[in-house]
């Protein structure tokens, strides 16, 4: 019972109860909650400072590794296609060649001039992909030399106009254009072109011997000993207390020959590594030299003279 009231009558006081109610359980208690999981790596935000994820290492390098591995598979597609294309050419030109001599084309000399080219020359068609930039380089040697000696004519001439004492520097000049322009290519430029032509020992031996020599005349021409027709450095100085300008004009020659000096170093080591690894040797160059003389027509016909001859005097020896 719950008291709900108490009142007071004339005679005695009156308490009001009410009934308590029914005993009701206690209702459970809710379930904990899960412990929060920790954010996925594909749903979480990065921070700004954080690096973005675009791979492992492993994958990005063998990525790499195939786009460098086609990358030169496909150079050297391209140079087969080169080497073919030569190739090509080379049998088209010889079947060409077949029916119809070949006709010179250096030095490109115009149709009416009376003297007419003495040499065929195609870098593109008769030298190999690898060796045409060493036999194109080579060329612009020999002609930046021609270039080089016509200059010091003018140097030359200027200082003789100056010093008329220097008549005989000045006559020396003309002589060095006439000579070695002609000369410088014949012994030098085309023995290395047939050596890589047709991958020669023999012209590669005459090629080093006399472009050594050239390359010692280089040197000498960057100089410039008085007297010996050269616009190198000493004839520049000695001609710079008689004439600023004409002095002017020989240190740019001199300075012209000194860089071909220096080119012509680097060739020569540089077409000697390429030669040492064409497997050209001493032995085959000999072997080369003995069938060129031999398959000569006129030293043929001059060693089986020499043999008749000495036949004939045996019989008639007593």
């Amino acid at each position: 019972m719950q008291l709900v009231g108490v009142e007071k009558t004339d005679s005695a006081w009156v308490c009001t109860y009410k009934p308590a109610p029914a005993y009701e359980p206690p209702a459970p208690a809710p379930a904990p909650l899960p412990p929060p999981s920790a954010p996925s790596q594909s749903s979480r935000k990065l921070s700004p400072t954080e690096p973005k994820n675009y791979g492992s290492y492993s994958t990005q390098a063998s990525a790499a590794a195939a786009t460098a591995e086609l990358l030169k598979k496909q150079e050297e597609l391209n140079r087969k296609a080169e080497e073919l294309d030569r190739r090509e050419r080379e049998l088209r030109h010889a079947a060409l060649a077949g029916t119809a001599t070949r006709q010179n084309n250096w030095p490109p000399l115009p149709s009416f001039c009376p003297v007419q080219p003495c040499f065929f020359q195609d870098i593109s068609m008769e030298i190999p992909q690898e060796f045409q930039k060493t036999v194109s380089t080579m060329y612009y040697l020999w002609m930046c030399s021609t270039l080089a000696l016509l200059l010091n004519f003018l140097a030359c001439l200027a200082s003789f106009c100056v010093e008329t004492s220097k008549g005989a520097g000045f006559g020396l000049s003309i002589l060095w254009v006439i000579l070695f322009t002609p000369c410088s290519f014949v012994c030098w430029y085309r023995p290395m072109y047939k050596a890589f032509r047709s991958d020669s020992s023999f012209n590669f031996f005459v090629f080093f011997f006399i472009f050594f020599a050239q390359d010692v005349l280089f040197v000498l021409q960057a100089i410039g000993i008085p007297g010996w027709g050269f616009s190198g450095w000493i004839s520049a100085l000695v001609v710079l207390k008689v004439n600023i300008a004409v002095a002017v004009l020989m240190l740019l020659v001199a300075l012209f020959f000194t860089g071909i000096a220096v080119l012509g170093i680097v060739m020569l080591q540089r077409i000697h590594s390429l030669y040492r690894r064409t497997g050209a040797s001493f032995q085959k160059a000999q072997q080369e030299f003995a069938a060129g003389v031999f398959s000569n027509p006129a030293v043929r016909t001059a060693a089986a003279n020499a043999a008749a001859g000495a036949a004939e005097n045996a019989f008639r020896a007593p």
